[in-house]
């Protein structure tokens, strides 16, 4: 029998026989559970397709083995999946937030997404997640009775919040939301659903965010040895990443680079997943929730690393930032990429007639923070090939971003 058998339900889990249910009411499902449905919707929407040709770290024609944001989320959905089943979690709601969390990220990844930033600055800016809810909420027009894919109020909670409360109990936005006030489309829907964004999320829309955080510490440490921009011996001296290191060296003494490298990264994921899977169990002893809204109410993270393994992630993130996200060949990459978004935004938004026909009506009417806005959802709706498709049907030159 699977050793997953024996994994008790807890009793803080997400049940989605007790939904809070969906803003517009359907039926229920013969087959599929409310999460499970979720999903599907999810993988079926056209933005999850869109996510194959978006950037991760790398423009998707620098190499064909390199992450792209649909191949990062199937892995942070992998992890997701892995944590919830050892926690006794749900695992379909668990895969749902996993699924859906780079949704709303335009082309170019966060190039992308600082560069619309820049051009809403005046209109309460571009956030990608902000950007995931209008997505879900709106923008996919798929079914005859409503417009976004109508997700249960859980998913659409952990797609908003998974990284913690946007504001105090008062309603007055919190953290890195406390100077800009709430994006936009999170502060306006939250006017026809209360999605209590002052509590703590769930438990799996916490192991969404930290699944996220294991497949990019693991994956782009692949990726940037794949590039050439450090090697294993760099590595070495990063925590926890030199301690595996020695052990596979150890073990196997005249093992290539290829094979060395796919071992570490096996390890240093197993290694996170273990932690994180102990720590949430020691702070569920001390919480001792007896359902998913003592989760909520935790007043802090009830899923995360322990001291010294958050400390080890601090250590991985700090050296990918330096001789990665910084490297002189992305920053230069990735500052040609933003030219390239503020050069269609400015384009669109001062000639709305040269946006494709099937979206020109959608721009070109109404007051102005409106157009803008429909402009953005054009632009971060694009893949990295269609931007610098579009780019060079309407600029003399494009750069190639290599």
């Amino acid at each position: 029998m699977a050793v997953e058998a024996f994994i008790a339900r807890a009793p803080y889990a997400s049940d989605p026989a007790d939904s809070r249910g969906r803003l517009h009411p359907e039926a229920s499902s013969p087959t599929r559970n409310a999460f499970r449905r979720d999903c599907d919707r999810i993988i079926h929407s056209t933005a999850f397709r869109r996510l194959a040709h978006k950037t991760q770290v790398f423009v998707f024609h620098e190499g064909d083995h390199f992450r792209t944001r649909l191949t990062h989320t199937l892995e942070v959905t992998q992890i997701a999946r892995s944590l919830a089943r050892a926690l006794g979690l749900d695992e379909d709601l668990a895969e749902a937030l996993a699924l859906a969390h780079d949704l709303g990220h335009p082309p170019f990844g966060h190039a992308g997404e600082r560069a619309l930033d820049r051009c809403l600055a005046d209109f309460e800016g571009f956030d990608h997640n902000a950007q995931t809810l209008r997505i879900v909420t709106a923008l996919e027009r798929r079914y005859a009775e409503f417009d976004g894919l109508n997700l249960t109020w859980e998913t659409l909670e952990g797609v908003v919040k998974h990284n913690g409360p946007l504001t105090e109990r008062t309603g007055e936005p919190s953290g890195r939301y406390r100077r800009r006030g709430l994006p936009h489309a999170i502060r306006v829907h939250a006017e026809s659903q209360d999605l209590e964004l002052w509590s703590w999320p769930s438990a799996e829309a916490q192991i969404a965010a930290l699944a996220d955080d294991i497949a990019y510490d693991a994956h782009d440490i692949d990726d940037g040895l794949r590039a050439g921009l450090f090697t294993l011996d760099d590595l070495a001296g990063v925590e926890i990443i030199g301690d595996i290191l020695q052990e596979i060296r150890a073990a196997y003494a005249r093992l290539d680079a290829g094979r060395e490298s796919h071992e570490l990264m096996r390890r240093l994921i197993t290694r996170l997943i273990e932690d994180v899977i102990a720590e949430t169990g020691r702070r569920m002893r001390a919480l001792a929730p007896r359902r998913v809204g003592d989760v909520r109410l935790a007043g802090r993270p009830t899923v995360g690393f322990s001291t010294a393994m958050a400390a080890a992630d601090r250590a991985i993130k700090g050296f990918l930032g330096v001789r990665m996200y910084r490297h002189a060949r992305i920053m230069r990459i990735m500052g040609e990429a933003e030219k390239v978004v503020c050069d269609l935004f400015g384009r669109y938004a001062a000639a709305p007639e040269d946006i494709p026909v099937e979206w020109v009506q959608n721009v070109g009417a109404g007051e102005q923070p409106g157009r803008l806005r429909r402009v953005a959802d054009f632009i971060a709706g694009m893949t990295d090939r269609y931007a610098l498709i579009e780019h060079a049907r309407l600029f003399e030159v494009t750069p190639e971003l290599r």
